[in-house]
């Protein structure tokens, strides 16, 4: 089978992913932040019309696409600032270093000593003559956190072996969004319910929420389900609507109070939903159910194919395969209940732990990368201060500072994935800063790649916390980093770093 084309939803729905992960396809999830008015008001005064004459289906594309086009600017920014790279690319390869060798063959010896003697004392009887497991045969879950396995080791005072090659070669030669011939495919969705000619959002009060739940008691109306789907190699797009009707039960009010309490039919079109606590009441629909939820999955096959794409080729999940929860996703199930991620992270494609031939684990399947954004005196042009992002409690080695960055999505580059998750973590703007060299540190399995960035002349970054990663983000002057405490990885690398940066600013004064 081909390497799947991904698929980028606009939007944080729950039950639109989860839609999309059953049918094979794990979308990578970016949120639009469309200003919905807003964007209604332009397209109607473009038509030479009111917002209130827009029909609903006119209402529903122009949200998706709206959303859709938001997200596709957004990865533009991210390519052209990935492609206007300059400077080197440093490739470290701290496994093949000499005393890192000696250390993980005498470690490896050990190792091998220590299974042998366990092994040995491994089984023993219980009174009844069975075997039973000994204690030191059961593994103990690892807290992401904390644990010493989920922590990078530390490298300092190794000679590292290094190679050092142009960064457009990246560009040039590494699949990424700057390369692709077909896709990503960006999707794009908007819903509402019509019933008795009046459109319904989302009522996102429980007052209105009531008042709607009243009136549907026992009546009918249509669903509603814009859909935008942009291939971002080529700019193509591909637009349609789905609708169905839906029958309401003849629910009670007491029926009404509870469901509101639930706190469901606040966030969702028409004030109720079809998979979740609301279905029960909902007699009948007649029409596409998955448009219903969010999202219609034949028209958008259609829309796909409408693009050259084949539906399969999107199919990135096996058959069977279940969501991971926030939690598993993030590696760190074990870490207790004041330290899990925010229920609202998603598993996205790339997330997962690796197994690394250094001996310890690593997130990203396709491995991980961060910016390390500079500021330089307007008048020296010496480096004064970088951004830092200090990290959630239940993230791995959580409390410690580093740099904000993440796993590296499926068909992105390692420039490309850092450039999109320091935005997404820190509200780091790729068109606010250039790319000015790299320094990846490879252990074969994975490898970790550092983005060295300045702020454009002229242009001014304000980083802050755009999620729950981070206890705070911010510029820290460059003299205090050390004082902090550091990521193991950061702390590792930090001298070297500041010396590279030291070597930026006066290679670009």
């Amino acid at each position: 089978m081909s390497v799947p084309i991904p698929l980028i939803l606009a939007s944080k729905s729950r039950p639109r992913r989860d839609v999309l992960y059953s049918a094979g396809i794990c979308p990578t999830i970016r949120v639009s932040h469309v200003d919905e008015p807003a964007a209604l008001e332009t397209a109607a005064q473009a038509a030479g019309v009111t917002v209130d004459e827009l029909t609903v289906d006119q209402r529903v594309m122009i949200l998706a696409e709206a959303k859709a086009q938001a997200v596709h600017r957004a990865y533009r920014d991210v390519a052209a600032t990935a492609a206007a790279a300059t400077g080197e690319r440093v490739i470290a390869y701290p496994l093949r270093a000499p005393e890192v060798q000696a250390e993980d063959a005498a470690a490896a010896v050990a190792a091998g000593s220590e299974k042998r003697e366990t092994q040995g004392q491994g089984q023993r009887q219980d009174g009844s003559g069975q075997s039973v497991q000994s204690a030191t045969e059961t593994a103990a879950p690892i807290d992401y956190s904390k644990d010493r396995i989920a922590t990078t080791r530390d490298f300092s005072g190794v000679d590292i072996p290094t190679v050092t090659e142009p960064i457009s070669n990246v560009v040039a030669l590494q699949p990424g969004l700057t390369r692709s011939s077909i896709g990503p495919l960006i999707v794009g969705c908007d819903s509402m319910f019509l019933m008795d000619g009046e459109c319904y959002g989302k009522p996102h009060s429980p007052e209105v929420a009531r008042e709607r739940l009243r009136r549907m008691r026992g009546a009918s109306g249509e669903l509603w389900t814009g859909h935008c789907v942009i291939d971002f190699a080529s700019g193509r797009v591909a637009r349609g609507a789905s609708h169905a009707v839906v029958k309401f039960g003849d629910y009670s009010d007491k029926d009404i109070e509870r469901y509101i309490a639930t706190g469901e039919p606040l966030e969702v079109a028409g004030s109720f939903t079809l998979e979740g606590f609301g279905g029960a009441f909902i007699d009948g629909v007649e029409g596409d159910p998955h448009g219903i939820i969010g999202i219609s999955l034949p028209l958008l096959r259609k829309l796909v194919k409408e693009l050259g794409v084949d539906w399969t080729d999107l199919w990135n999940v096996q058959r069977g395969e279940i969501a991971p929860e926030s939690a598993d996703a993030a590696g760190i199930a074990a870490a207790g209940k004041d330290n899990l991620p925010p229920i609202e992270n998603v598993h996205q494609p790339g997330d997962g732990w690796v197994d690394c031939a250094c001996g310890r684990k690593h997130w990203g399947t396709n491995g991980a990368s961060g910016i390390l954004l500079a500021r330089r005196d307007s008048s020296t042009g010496e480096v004064t201060h970088v951004v830092m992002q200090h990290r959630a409690a239940w993230s791995a080695e959580g409390g410690t500072w580093g740099i904000p960055g993440g796993a590296t999505a499926d068909g992105e580059s390692p420039i490309e994935g850092a450039l999109r998750e320091s935005y997404e973590e820190a509200n780091i703007t790729p068109e606010d800063i250039e790319v000015v060299g790299s320094y990846r540190e490879d252990h074969g399995p994975w490898a970790y790649t550092t983005v060295f960035a300045f702020e454009k002349p002229g242009h001014v970054v304000d980083p802050r916390p755009n999620d729950d990663e981070s206890k705070e983000i911010s510029w820290v002057p460059i003299d205090k980093v050390p004082t902090l405490k550091l990521l193991t990885a950061m702390k590792t690398d930090w001298p070297r770093f500041a010396a590279r940066l030291d070597e930026l600013a006066r290679t670009a004064a």
